[in-house]
């Protein structure tokens, strides 16, 4: 827990860390300003595996701090908190440390009062086992967060000084969100019997609401029932729906800061503000990347996400992921979904059966009825426009063939293959990124209406994705919930499930998760395939599969423009710059 303190000589910079550490804790006991400060066990450190929390209030030198956050291991992210003076301590080591730009709130435990309405759907239980901590990381990285090896939330499940809660779904067990508790009285024996919080992250999947308040008072409730004084965290000063969070249940900003250690991993916290145009997710995350570089960046047109990106002489256009080593020739093949299915026919690639939308009605009854189930879409297009999934009758089809009409001329009739949609993203002949692309689904609460729950669940999924998904409320969401029973004004009983889009694009509302650790070599092989054959840098490949860790799989179309912000925690950010500046490529640390 904590390092034994440097003998030597002290320097003016190491006395004035220690009148810090004085009136820490003056400020932080109450009625102690006239009283001697109390002593603490020098240099404090928490392992809480993503990281080590220095507990700034516990050294004497800055000397001795700094050496503690140059200790930090790779792949890591160390926190110093608790620290009054942040000058005092960068002026001794400016090159190496910087300010977190997070503000420090604090909960009065004497004052806190439990919610009194239990929740509902799911409920707060501690950390048990190793598949909660797989759960853990799997959030955490989603969230963007550094992961921990599960086998130190293993180690420290009856640990006193950490303490790690979960969220667990009712009926499926599923882990829907974490956070971390430090007791310092544990810690340190910390005189003003503190607490923080660490960690809060929500599965951004989830469709339940109020998940992060719940972590937040079972954790307040559990150390306000220790006898702590308060529970402090540290969040971002532009994280407003957290921060509107806590604030509602009664934390207060205090003078307190964080330094943390200049790495890959802290580095958009430092590098500086990013273009002032407003790019979408989609752009922004190569931006990012090339930032972090240093390759210059010109944006062209914010709006559309275009941007020309500049390094060692070279420079490249780009909208998005599409960049200009993507061929005329190859966007064509990708457009073209009829010129697709002809390419992946010759390379061997597995197609669904298909039909022309001008047969005749006898030609397409048969069809039907071979099929049992059909796809209608246009031959060109994007992001879900004008496709209708699980046609069973020809009046239906009739019906989708005139909608499709409406996005252009050239329609296609497929066989509607069973299966799951996985989006496999390919980069430079390399599978980077493979995800299962989810229809979006709503669950009942016995009280609101279908409809509420799409608009519910549209605005969660906007707020989620910055905007750039939502569910509409047209007619294929109302065929789809017709199919299941119901109009768009029934009430949907507490539990029932129904899906409300056949088809799993994100801008019409679906979820993503990440299947790349598992994809088998089979559907890995024909992504590369298909991209070799309509010879294309970077695609996202679309199948129908049964098992994506299996070898049955059907391809769909490709996308020449694919959405890297979908997959991360995967490196297709990190790979795409790659191609476009192979002498720009990171080495490890």
């Amino acid at each position: 827990m904590s390092q034994p303190r440097k003998s030597g000589k002290r320097n003016p910079m190491g006395h004035r860390l220690k009148r810090m550490r004085d009136q820490s804790m003056r400020a932080a006991v109450p009625g102690a300003d006239d009283a001697a400060p109390p002593s603490l066990p020098a240099n404090v450190v928490v392992d809480c595996g993503w990281g080590r929390l220095a507990f700034a209030q516990t050294f004497e030198t800055a000397d001795e701090l700094v050496d503690v956050l140059r200790s930090e291991e790779s792949a890591k992210r160390d926190i110093a908190f608790y620290i009054r003076d942040p000058h005092v301590v960068l002026a001794a080591a400016p090159q190496e440390l910087f300010l977190d730009p997070s503000h420090t709130y604090r909960l009065d435990l004497a004052t806190y009062r439990p919610r009194r309405t239990p929740v509902r759907g799911y409920f707060v239980r501690r950390l048990c086992s190793e598949a909660d901590a797989k759960a853990v990381n799997r959030i955490y990285r989603a969230r963007g967060m550094v992961p921990v090896e599960p086998e130190f939330f293993w180690r420290q499940r009856d640990s006193r000084t950490l303490t790690v809660l979960v969220v667990e779904h009712d009926e499926t067990g599923e882990v829907l969100g974490a956070v971390t508790g430090v007791d310092h009285s544990r810690a340190f024996n910390d005189p003003a019997h503190g607490s923080s919080l660490w960690c809060l992250a929500v599965d951004p999947r989830a469709s339940q609401p109020g998940i992060g308040e719940a972590l937040v008072r079972r954790l307040a409730e559990l150390f306000q029932a220790r006898g702590a004084a308060f529970l402090d965290l540290s969040v971002l000063h532009d994280n407003e729906s957290a921060i509107a969070l806590y604030e509602k249940l009664g934390f207060k900003r205090i003078p307190v800061f964080t330094l943390k250690r200049k790495n890959t991993i802290n580095e958009k916290l430092f590098i500086g503000p990013p273009p002032e145009e407003q790019l979408n997710p989609y752009a922004r995350i190569i931006v990012d990347e090339a930032r972090r570089r240093g390759i210059g960046i010109e944006v062209l047109d914010a709006e559309g996400g275009f941007f020309r990106l500049s390094w060692g002489g070279r420079a490249v256009t780009c909208r998005e992921s599409l960049s200009e080593l993507t061929t005329a020739v190859a966007m064509s093949r990708c457009d073209d979904k009829a010129v697709t299915r002809r390419l992946m026919e010759a390379a061997g690639v597995p197609v669904p059966r298909q039909l022309s939308a001008n047969a005749s009605e006898a030609d397409r009854t048969a069809f039907l009825d071979a099929c049992g189930s059909v796809v209608v879409k246009p031959a060109r297009g994007e992001q879900g426009r004008g496709v209708v999934v699980g046609i069973e009758t020809l009046a239906d089809m009739d019906a989708a063939l005139k909608h499709a009409a409406s996005i252009g001329p050239d329609i296609l009739i497929e066989e509607c293959v069973q299966g799951d949609d996985l989006r496999v993203v390919v980069i430079n002949d390399e599978v980077v990124a493979a995800a299962l692309r989810k229809p979006p689904e709503i669950l009942g609460d016995g009280e609101r209406t279908i409809r509420q729950l799409i608009e519910r669940l549209s605005r969660r999924r906007s707020a989620a994705t910055q905007g750039e998904s939502r569910i509409p409320l047209d007619d294929e969401t109302g065929r789809c919930v017709r199919a299941g029973g119901y109009s768009l004004d029934d009430v949907l009983p507490r539990g029932a499930h129904l899906r409300v889009r056949r088809t799993a694009n994100l801008h019409t509302g679906g979820t993503l998760h990440d299947v790349t650790a598992e994809l088998g070599p089979a559907i890995a092989a024909s992504a590369l395939k298909a991209a070799r054959a309509i010879d294309i840098p970077v695609a996202g490949m679309d199948f129908i599969v049964t098992d994506p860790a299996g070898t049955h799989h059907v391809f769909i179309e490709a996308n020449e423009r694919p959405g890297l912000a979908n997959h991360e925690p995967q490196p297709t950010a990190e790979r795409f710059i790659d191609l476009l500046f192979p002498l720009s490529a990171r080495r490890p640390e």
